[in-house]
């Protein structure tokens, strides 16, 4: 008879030996960089503390490469668009208190956009915890309170032998769908002293997979394959769990128009018959949508930017799938389906038949048609002009990043993505500073690979100190400002709301040519007429560069007021 205890695996005398005799001199910390090392992680993100100098001292004499950035809310987007790029968890490394705080606005991005984020922060010494208010430098009532808001999970290892499980669950929640970013905290003592502990070698992080209900993919697939005009709404979600294909398989199937969210972009080819690209923020897209009587919303929880500003009202039949429980059926009632987008759609193409509908094609190119007309009438070629030679100048598989700029937001709807997972923003929370910090954490995660970077001018003065990190590096990023002297879009806005008055919107800026020519970053003055020979100049050469494009753009005229 077999007991349980029989089926125990015993340590081999080798192992034994290791266990009992561990490499002097390790500490806390190199309990943090074995864990993430036996986790499979290559980089980590951020830069040093006093209180983290223990876990900094470890990466130091590791073989994880580290990538320092200037501020750690730039760390934080880099280690973001790390994750988004590779679907691997990025680890960011921060400091107590003000470095941690920092830090809030990336985290806030990678929740909203779902980013597998690991960070990891120190904490002041252990006899400071609790509330004692003992002041420590840096020291907060509760420091993991600030964060508990903001990310998916916060995990707390108080001593030694609880930094592998505690990292090892925070990096298992970042990855289980829907990603997101998590907190880990160590005190500073905890990370500074010896450990007899044994060196971290087996640690099991393995994301849980988010299969669908059968019941409801039968429900949502009957309704499918029977729907009159069905149409598909593609969220970032889909992008997220890589589940592209699978989406153009079953809209070919159902001959269903695919409409992509700002998020989404790439989820479905740009040119597709079936594709009625990215323009949310038209009312002939929403009465399209309207339309439906059967909308499928995969990855994607139709908030403020997806629904036209909460003008869209679904007339039909909705099914939703949706990684993130708390957003489904948030906005409208729908067939909620609490599902990774992969897993689901799978399910639905297993089940649900082909749906004839040779005019479906011609639905899509009037509504489309619609759009360029109105827009016709705008005067906004110099706008269309500026994508049309990014476009042209970017490598189809190169990501870009996108500043919350006039240009980014025109980009949101009109811009081409080509691929999936090339094309991200800051829409998610919509802070300002993404683009270039974002940009080189995806020129880290793909060594070769120019990656561009558009910001505007405003955006671009919160991340300049991160020009230092890209010579440092020498990362392939080309970061292109568009200069128009204040912050944009919020003078629009506010001249549009105000009867044309302003307040806090122009600016006083650098000579940007000459300040990253001082990092030691090539850099050039462009014009409309001369962009995408210089952007495609600037890409092919290897390393960072700077081009500034003066120029003062209009947003097309809005359709929810």
């Amino acid at each position: 008879m077999t007991h349980d205890h029989d089926l125990v695996l015993r340590p081999t005398e080798a192992q034994t030996a290791a266990a009992l005799a561990p490499p002097p001199g390790r500490t806390g910390g190199d309990l943090v960089v074995e864990t993430l090392r036996s986790l499979g992680a290559t980089t980590v993100f951020g830069l040093p503390g006093q209180h983290a100098l223990g876990v900094f001292d470890a990466v130091g004499r590791s073989d994880l490469r580290l990538i320092g950035l200037r501020v750690e809310n730039n760390a934080g987007f880099a280690a973001d668009a790390y994750g988004r790029i590779t679907g691997e968890a990025a680890p960011l490394f921060l400091s107590t208190g003000p470095g941690a705080l920092t830090s809030l606005a990336a985290l806030q991005e990678a929740a909203a956009a779902s980013a597998p984020v690991v960070a990891i922060s120190s904490q002041v010494p252990s006899a400071g915890l609790g509330g004692g208010r003992r002041g420590h430098l840096h020291e907060l009532r509760d420091q993991a309170a600030s964060f508990r808001d903001v990310v998916k999970s916060v995990h707390l290892a108080r001593s030694q032998s609880q930094i592998p499980s505690a990292i090892a669950a925070a990096w298992e929640s970042a990855l289980t769908a829907p990603h997101g970013p998590v907190w880990v905290e160590i005190p500073e003592d905890v990370l500074r002293a010896e450990t007899v502990i044994p060196q971290v070698t087996g640690v099991d992080a393995t994301p849980h997979e988010l299969a669908p209900r059968p019941e409801l993919t039968a429900v949502a697939a009957h309704w499918l394959e029977n729907a009159a005009r069905p149409v598909i709404i593609a969220g970032g979600g889909v992008v997220r769990a890589d589940a592209s294909g699978k989406l153009k398989q079953l809209a070919e199937r159902l001959n269903a128009p695919v409409v992509t969210t700002f998020g989404g972009k790439g989820a479905f080819p740009w040119t597709h018959p079936l594709s009625l690209q990215s323009w949310l923020e038209d009312r002939h897209m929403t009465d399209f949508l309207e339309d439906a009587d059967v909308l499928l919303v995969v990855g994607s929880g139709l908030g403020e930017l997806s629904s036209n500003y909460h003008t869209f009202l679904p007339g039909g039949r909705v099914i939703q799938i949706e990684a993130d429980l708390g957003k489904l059926e948030s906005n409208h009632p729908a067939l909620g389906i609490h599902a990774d987008a992969r897993l689901a759609l799978q399910a639905l193409l297993e089940t649900v038949a082909e749906r004839p509908d040779p005019k479906a094609p011609e639905r899509v190119r009037d509504v489309l048609a619609e759009i360029r007309a109105r827009l016709a009438g705008q005067d906004l070629a110099l706008e269309q002009s500026l994508l049309d030679a990014i476009r042209a100048a970017l490598p189809p598989r190169s990501p870009s990043f996108w500043d919350m700029t006039i240009l980014g937001y025109w980009a949101w709807s009109a811009f081409d993505a080509r691929h999936p997972n090339t094309m991200h923003s800051a829409q998610g929370a919509g802070g300002l500073g993404y683009a270039f910090p974002a940009a080189l954490g995806a020129a880290v995660a793909e060594p070769g690979t120019p990656v561009l970077a558009v910001s505007g001018d405003g955006g671009s003065m919160y991340s300049v100190a991160e020009l230092a990190t890209a010579r440092q590096h020498d990362l392939d990023v080309t970061w292109l400002i568009v200069d128009d002297g204040g912050y944009g879009i919020l003078r629009a806005y506010m001249s549009d709301s105000f009867d044309g008055r302003t307040a806090g919107t122009e600016l006083t800026r650098p000579d940007f040519v000459a300040l990253a020519e001082s990092f030691g970053v090539p850099a050039a003055t462009t014009s409309p007429e001369n962009l995408r020979a210089d952007l495609a100049r600037a890409l092919k050469t290897p390393g960072p560069s700077v081009l500034v494009l003066p120029a003062v753009l209009k947003m097309f005229a809005p359709t929810h007021t």
